[in-house]
């Protein structure tokens, strides 16, 4: 009983200690300026958490004055800080309307153009916040090409490229699986269009000469001559550009199918 006692005695002095901390004075107090200051060296000490509390407090109240510009910049960065990116990506925004000359417009753009691809899912998630977190990168880049966050910008947009290349060719691929080899073949079509320099471009050559291959060889026997040449044709465009092609192996497979399908149609 006595050593319960002891603990409950110090545990309720570390609650008077903590109530009575300079943190919890400045988010008790009236003062704006006490709690902007507290704020401020929460900040720069990296403790996020506890300078968000206090901001959240006297955003309003410093709303048109000297210290806003400084105060709305830290604030954006807070959650920043905090991987809260909507509201990052929202305040970083807001911070660079109302402040397009601050010698912080730079920093704040990139950050809020990131926040953006840090919203993005992964690839087989609805990829709406990729393309916003693309057009925000890209009007960075835009606004500023000279900027020491150009190089990171860039890998930022290359990262969110890919994603969406590999989306495209996923779906692509899904459509040969089920067997709808006319729709698998137009989603390769689009890909080959849409991403002509991407690192899935000989898989979509190949996967496109494999599902026409195989519309022909499950057509009525009317329709497989003419869809045999076309096949032949897929065959041609993937040698052209992707002779050494890892897929070129199997490409050559099919190939020689085509021809010995052709060659018995003809005698």
């Amino acid at each position: 009983m006595k050593k319960t006692h002891i603990i409950v005695l110090g545990l309720v002095a570390l609650v008077l200690t903590a109530s009575c901390s300079p943190f919890h004075k400045a988010l008790k107090s009236d003062d704006p300026a006490l709690k902007y200051a507290m704020a401020d060296s929460l900040y720069q000490a990296g403790k996020y958490k506890r300078a968000l509390k206090l901001m959240e407090d006297i955003v309003p109240a410093y709303r048109g004055k000297p210290q806003a510009e400084r105060l709305m910049f830290f604030y954006a960065d807070t959650y920043f800080q905090l991987e809260d990116y909507y509201l990052s990506g929202y305040q970083f925004e807001r911070f660079a309307r109302s402040y397009p000359i601050s010698d912080k417009i730079e920093e704040a753009s990139f950050k809020g153009a990131k926040s953006y691809y840090e919203l993005s899912p992964r690839f087989s998630l609805d990829q709406t916040e990729t393309f916003t977190g693309l057009e925000k990168l890209q009007g960075f880049i835009d606004t500023f090409p000279d900027s020491e966050y150009i190089a990171e910008a860039n890998v930022l947009v290359d990262e969110l490229n890919l994603k969406l290349e590999r989306k495209a060719i996923e779906i692509a691929k899904q459509y040969s699986n089920r067997e709808d080899f006319k729709a698998a073949i137009a989603a390769f079509d689009n890909f080959i269009t849409d991403y002509p320099g991407s690192q899935y471009r000989a898989e979509a050559f190949y996967l496109r000469l494999l599902s026409s291959f195989r519309l022909a060889d499950n057509s009525f026997d009317s329709l497989v001559p003419e869809r045999m040449k076309e096949a032949k044709g897929y065959y041609d465009s993937f040698n052209k550009y992707f002779p050494d092609s890892e897929f070129k192996a199997d490409a050559d497979e099919i190939l020689a199918d085509i021809e010995a399908r052709l060659l018995k149609i003809q005698s």
